[in-house]
């Protein structure tokens, strides 16, 4: 995503009208009595509706309207009500129906519906476009740019399956991993680790054959088989690192002799690319699989506490291959780095990376808003700053977290550890919540390290929303956030996880008025219906309440003063 520009100027001309921009300080009372009143705002619609109708009950004859009422319907024969009591029914769980099919799928049921039925009403043939028309070319403008913000990326830190996914199984029984998460890396490791010369080679040739297993047991019996064709298979090596291996220091053994045999392998093809197109895509597959290694060794010596050997391991990686920019190595780099508390080099890969031409993504962005907010977060005082206003570098903090959650909403949730964290998938998507676990899972210990940092994020990272008030059709500094992020989420994370939704569906009022009146419509007229007389009972009692009791007042004050002479001992002669 490619910002649309910035916002210094702007925020800094809002923060000389509004003290403190986007925190929560403590508001006056006609800020708090008007923020009270935005979220009330249809319960008080509501209420004030009834207060309206007790007031005029007198002057609109509410009362003897409703007695005629009952009248008409007590003269009714039993199968009127009956019917209508059914009719009641029946629209109160359409309208129920309509609401969970709304609060599911984000559309209503008379959507899909005239889709559905238009082809058969004939319809089709006028809704066809050109090719060559305006609207055409809109629509497929439309469905590419759906596509390229629903795209799946791998994620840059997956966790190994042997020996951290399949350790989670071990312990809570549960399977961290989807199929269709587990379907596209295997449709990964086959564009990345086979190309059309395997047959060339037996042991490239089984190896093409366990990418394509679904059963793990297979896959790696298949793996020893092409060792024991080619002991230098450099892929037979990583499948048993990721795989099999159920520790960290067991995969970095593993990775290290796939290292050794792929560093031949790439030599050999290095000198062979020039001979034909096979042995150029030869070389692709095989500076594939050596960069696959290099990066996953960089991870083990990250997690056993190799840190700067990590960090060498990644930017020699960098250097050798840049064109590689797409497997997102310097988000590894980043997480190292902050790990070494290196944060002059982790502003150096920010300035390189953090560029309106290049994607972004939430370790970029919420990276940037650390840093930022690492120079403020300290001193960082919410009563202070509503008293005094905001300092430049706490206006710059402020904006680059809103920045950061515009990009990613479903993070801060899991920073301040309102959610429960899971193992992050193999696969992210941008701007989802994927992607939020992905980025928590592994930087939540660098925000915890900044003191501060979670507090000014606490404060702030709410304000984002005021700013963005059509939250699906107007972005601030991004693209309006893509409406496909639920679903690809759901396909991404296991079941037993409660995927984080943005924008929140909003059901009308509409429906759940309409539900409810037809729903208590339905229940009073079946009571009327099976019990008459108690309902007739219920009735006269209602009215009762509504009708006002007629006072004599000359009577009324004649009886007091009588009542008041008598207490007291005295006669009127």
């Amino acid at each position: 995503m490619a910002d649309h520009g910035g916002s210094g100027e702007a925020a800094a001309a809002g923060a000389a009208a509004a003290p403190v921009p986007g925190l929560n300080p403590t508001l006056g009372w006609r800020e708090r009595l008007r923020a009270g009143l935005a979220g009330t705002g249809a319960s008080l619609w509501f209420v004030a509706g009834l207060g309206l109708l007790y007031a005029l009950r007198i002057p609109l004859r509410l009362c003897e309207n409703l007695a005629a009422v009952t009248v008409f319907l007590n003269s009714l024969p039993k199968f009127y009500v009956a019917l209508t009591g059914t009719s009641s029914l029946i629209s109160g769980l359409t309208f129920i129906l309509e609401w969970w099919y709304f609060h599911k799928h984000g559309t209503s049921i008379e959507q899909v519906s005239v889709s559905h039925l238009q082809p058969l009403m004939g319809g089709t043939e006028s809704s066809i476009s050109e090719p060559g028309s305006p609207s055409r070319n809109r629509e497929s403008e439309t469905s590419r740019q759906n596509l390229s913000e629903c795209k799946v990326w791998r994620n840059p830190l997956n966790l190994f399956r042997g020996a951290e996914y399949r350790r989670y199984t071990w312990v809570t029984g549960k399977e961290p991993l989807t199929y269709y998460d587990m379907n596209l890396s295997a449709q990964e490791h086959q564009t990345f680790f086979t190309c059309d010369t395997d047959f060339l080679r037996p042991s490239d040739t089984v190896m093409q054959k366990a990418w394509r297993e679904r059963n793990p047991p297979a896959r790696i019996k298949a793996a020893y088989q092409a060792l024991e064709l080619n002991n230098d298979c450099a892929t037979a090596y990583v499948l048993l690192a990721e795989e099999e291996a159920t520790t960290i220091v067991d995969a970095e053994k593993l990775f290290k002799q796939a290292l050794k045999a792929g560093e031949t392998i790439y030599r050999q093809s290095q000198q062979c690319q020039h001979q034909s197109p096979q042995h150029e895509a030869q070389l692709r597959r095989d500076t594939n699989v050596l960069v696959y290694i290099k990066r996953r060794l960089a991870m083990c010596a990250r997690k056993l506490g190799r840190i700067r050997e990590a960090v060498k391991i990644m930017r020699d990686l960098m250097k050798e291959f840049p064109p590689l920019t797409m497997l997102n190595i310097h988000e590894n780099l980043l997480e190292s780095l902050l790990e070494l508390q290196a944060y002059a080099d982790v502003q150096a890969v920010l300035a390189k990376y953090d560029d309106i031409s290049l994607p972004k993504s939430a370790a970029i962005c919420y990276t940037a808003a650390l840093l930022k907010t690492r120079t403020v977060s300290e001193k960082f005082s919410l009563e202070t700053a509503s008293r005094r206003g905001l300092s430049t570098a706490e206006i710059n903090a402020v904006e680059a977290i809103h920045r950061a959650v515009e990009f990613n909403p479903h993070v801060p949730k899991y920073l301040l550890e309102m959610k429960s964290l899971i193992l992050p998938p193999e696969h992210i998507l941008k701007r989802g919540d994927s992607e939020a676990i992905a980025y928590a899972f592994f930087h939540l210990q660098h925000w915890k390290r900044i003191e501060g940092a979670l507090n000014l994020l606490q404060c702030t990272w709410e304000g984002t929303f005021r700013m963005i008030p059509h939250r699906l059709e107007k972005g601030h500094l991004f693209y309006p956030y893509p409406s496909c992020t639920e679903m690809a989420d759901r396909e991404l994370l296991p079941t037993f996880h409660h995927v984080s939704v943005y924008p929140k569906k909003e059901l009308p009022l509409f429906i759940h008025f309409t539900a409810g009146f037809c729903s208590s419509t339905a229940m009073i007229a079946i009571l009327t219906h099976q019990f008459p007389e108690i309902m007739g009972i219920f009735a006269k009692a209602m009215l009762g309440l509504w009708r006002p009791q007629p006072w004599a007042s000359s009577g009324f004050e004649e009886n007091t003063q009588d009542l008041k002479s008598e207490d007291l001992g005295l006669s009127s002669g």
